[in-house]
């Protein structure tokens, strides 16, 4: 898998570099709104083109997942990129967004790709070889309890139906030391990876969002899983993430406040 990661690498670099040149015209970039509080702005779009043609080059019979332009079809190997996740940071000028690009092989990930190009910040992971920050191991942390911790989050801001159950969880974790809602997934992901967060838990995101993402926390020793305790996040978009005791005492929080509908 290292060639693999090595294209994701070059296609993360090569969509950053496009993304920070962009970042001083956002006020000249044409901006999408493809649903409620959910936007694109053309910078996403030539990202992503950036991206697909990288792997096309070396990977041609590779199936694609990506945000903005969909399913692509072809083998078993399937990349699923998110070219600027972050989007509604960038448009403002908030310096938290990320390039995430995974590659999946019959349902498991190998190659987990976040890059923050404002930071020059590569987090990487291949499956079974743990997980890199600027080729420097990293690991989940080892809190054992809310008192303390740092809880990453994203609010329901697309869908407002789970916006009661999502702030009984809210006020569940309010025993931690702090929440912290950053507004681009794949970089909380790799922080809960890297330390940075004890955990991180999320209603209603899409492959494109966590697939990177997991594999680093997997591959750092934290557990993730669905808001039933199974592996079935891609499908729900619902994820608890952490070191395995975070993890189980967020799990155990979270829980109560569970609707049918998030199961």
């Amino acid at each position: 898998m290292q060639p693999m990661l090595n294209i994701a690498v070059r296609a993360a670099r090569s969509a950053g570099d496009l993304i920070v040149r962009s970042s001083d015209n956002v006020g000249r970039l044409r901006i999408n709104q493809k649903s409620r509080n959910d936007f694109a702005s053309e910078v996403d779009q030539l990202a992503e083109r950036e991206i697909i043609n990288i792997i096309r080059t070396a990977y041609p019979d590779h199936a694609i997942l990506a945000e903005e332009s969909g399913a692509h079809k072809g083998n078993d190997f399937v990349w699923v990129i998110d070219p600027l996740d972050g989007t509604t940071n960038f448009l403002h000028g908030f310096p938290q967004y990320a390039v995430s690009i995974a590659l999946v092989h019959k349902g498991k990930i190998e190659v987990g790709v976040v890059y923050d190009p404002l930071r020059d910040e590569l987090f990487t992971a291949k499956r079974g070889s743990g997980a890199m920050l600027n080729n420097r191991r990293i690991r989940v942390t080892a809190q054992a309890g809310l008192a303390g911790a740092l809880i990453g989050t994203g609010f329901p801001f697309k869908n407002l139906q789970h916006l009661d159950a999502y702030l009984g969880m809210f006020r569940a974790m309010s025993d931690s030391a702090g929440i912290r809602r950053a507004g681009a997934a794949a970089l909380d992901l790799a922080y809960v990876a890297a330390g940075r967060l004890d955990g991180f838990w999320e209603i209603g995101l899409h492959e494109w969002d966590m697939a990177a993402g997991i594999l680093l926390i997997k591959e750092a020793g934290g557990v993730v899983t669905d808001f039933s305790f199974n592996d079935k996040y891609m499908e729900s978009g619902n994820v608890i993430a952490g070191n395995p005791k975070m993890h189980q005492i967020m799990y155990q929080a979270i829980e109560p406040h569970v609707t049918p509908a998030l199961k």
